[in-house]
């Protein structure tokens, strides 16, 4: 064994280990790139005013994605009191999904394929730069990965020991609370990006069965309960919209954000893009998920002896496979899809996990089956130190010179809450600039001279090319921080947030009520 502590103990310590990579120094970098500040903005329009349906960026463009993971920011912050957004509790849900995926993760391989294989997998999670580095980011794709993770657990859960059995002998052997629990993570796993969140999961779970000839049991896990009750949670968000007339909603969701997305109309990537990923997103790890995977697809898998398994071999071999095929369906899924990302692999990161550690212990001849694993959790606690060092320092330094937030302190400043303000000239994502604005500053097209009065922001250099046609505009402010060079300018009446100038004001108004009676 690799260790002799009680099982609670060992996984309780390694939940830890990722609770520390997570929540180290989780704010001190600003929210700099669009994908993270566009989320930002909206778990700003539910904390701070409100909007828990349909809020908007702007004041005209809707959510990206279903809201999930900024109800659950909603949530978390009701809970400690927080009512405004910053970087580090935009980032609180991320962590906290990594450190609960990491549990579920330890707890399934545990009760599965026994103690080693669980320490070894939440060692193989903390030292896996992709999941402990989304872990910090204020994105959708952690609380995706843990309802998908989530889904696979609860399927294994469910099954019946004996692939023979079918009918009433399947539903008697089976867990119904589980199945439950599995139609509850599609549902959430839609809320939390899309369809894809039950796509999957579900298509790795009917390949599967398929696989293991446990096709008349697909009957059986068609209870009408859990039908209703998967459909309902993943419908309910998307009923709200239709039923309120958010069509807007419905068209970024489903059109762009999906459909779009997958055939290309946002882009597309060549279909050899993820190779590198695959490969190098958490080196040295990442090199040895493929060959585990393709071990528990072609090799006669047998739960490891000489732990305290608590499960049968049959539940094992049935675990390691399944979640193999769901890595690969996951690779091939978005190898398809014309737009890629990096982080779409990213759900794959706890089924990895246990292919690994249990790949681990078993590969190695039993003579040295214990060298290998104690090689293998030196190696993941170098890889942990790595990751605590140099993931938050990197988080800084690539948001050192391009950050809004010291133009947007110097703009709150000036320009008061009421006061008209506008963008001009951008050619970049605005959202890092409003998340800091923490207020909504609509933006113009067309020329400059017939802009509205009020307080407008632009680039120094659309300033510098468009200064001659706005001959009745007042440069206010110029900010220069990095990489970031605005003015801000005035036109037309408007009062600057000074409190002098308000007190003023309300003076010169009750003169003026006093001289008229």
């Amino acid at each position: 064994m690799l260790v002799k502590l009680p099982p609670a103990v060992a996984i309780l310590a390694i939940a830890l280990i990722v609770a520390v990579l997570t929540f180290h120094r989780l704010g001190a970098g600003d929210v700099c790139t669009g994908n993270e500040a566009v989320e930002g903005v909206f778990v700003q329009q539910m904390v701070e005013h409100g909007h828990f349906l349909f809020p908007v960026e702007n004041g005209n463009v809707p959510m990206y994605k279903p809201p999930l993971f900024h109800w659950t920011a909603v949530a978390i912050d009701r809970v400690l009191g927080i009512s405004k957004v910053t970087a580090a509790n935009l980032r609180l849900p991320a962590a906290l999904y990594a450190i609960a995926g990491a549990l579920l993760t330890m707890i399934c391989a545990y009760e599965i394929l026994g103690l080693d294989v669980a320490v070894l997998a939440g060692l193989t999670l903390a030292a896996s730069y992709q999941y402990i580095s989304q872990g910090r980011f204020g994105r959708v794709d952690m609380t995706l990965c843990f309802f998908e993770s989530l889904s696979l657990f609860a399927f294994l859960w469910w099954l019946p020991r004996e692939p023979t059995l079918s009918g009433r002998d399947a539903r008697f052997e089976s867990n119904l609370p589980a199945l439950y629990s599995l139609a509850a993570a599609l549902g959430l796993g839609v809320l939390a990006k899309g369809p894809v969140g039950a796509i999957l999961p579900g298509v790795s779970i009917l390949i599967f069965m398929v696989a293991e000839h446990r096709g008349r049991q697909i009957l059986t896990m068609l209870d009408p309960g859990a039908i209703i009750l998967g459909a309902a949670i993943a419908s309910s968000w998307y009923l709200a919209c239709y039923l309120g007339g958010r069509n807007a909603f419905l068209n970024r969701q489903l059109d762009t954000e999906n459909v779009g997305r997958f055939f290309g109309s946002l882009g597309a990537m060549a279909p050899w893009y993820y190779l590198k990923p695959i490969l190098l997103n958490s080196a040295p790890l990442s090199l040895l998920v493929p060959v585990a995977a393709v071990y528990a697809l072609l090799s006669p898998i047998v739960t490891p002896n000489g732990d305290d398994s608590t499960s049968r071999p049959e539940k094992g071999r049935s675990a390691v496979r399944l979640f193999a095929i769901f890595y690969f369906a996951t690779v091939i899924f978005f190898s398809i899809a014309a737009y890629k990302r990096r982080s779409y692999l990213l759900p794959v990161w706890p089924a990895a996990a246990v292919i690994l550690g249990w790949w681990i212990v078993t590969v190695a001849p039993p003579a040295f089956r214990r060298a290998a694993i104690w090689s293998f959790a030196a190696l993941c606690a170098g890889l942990v130190v790595f990751n605590f060092i140099y993931i938050p320092r990197a988080e800084m330094e690539s948001c050192r010179d391009d950050s809004f937030r010291p133009a947007a302190e110097e703009i709150a400043r000036v320009v008061a809450p009421a006061d008209p303000l506008y963008l001009y000239g951008f050619h970049e994502e605005v959202a890092p600039l409003l998340f800091y604005l923490d207020r909504d500053a609509p933006v113009l097209d067309g020329r400059l001279g017939e802009a509205p009065p009020g307080f407008i922001i632009m680039p120094a250099s659309v300033w510098k090319t468009h200064q001659s046609e706005a001959l009745d505009f007042e440069p206010v402010l110029t900010s220069d921080h990095g990489n970031r060079h605005l003015v801000l300018v005035k036109r037309g009446k408007s009062y600057a947030a000074n409190p002098l100038h308000h007190f003023a004001d309300r003076i010169t108004a009750l003169y003026l009520a006093q001289s008229t009676r």
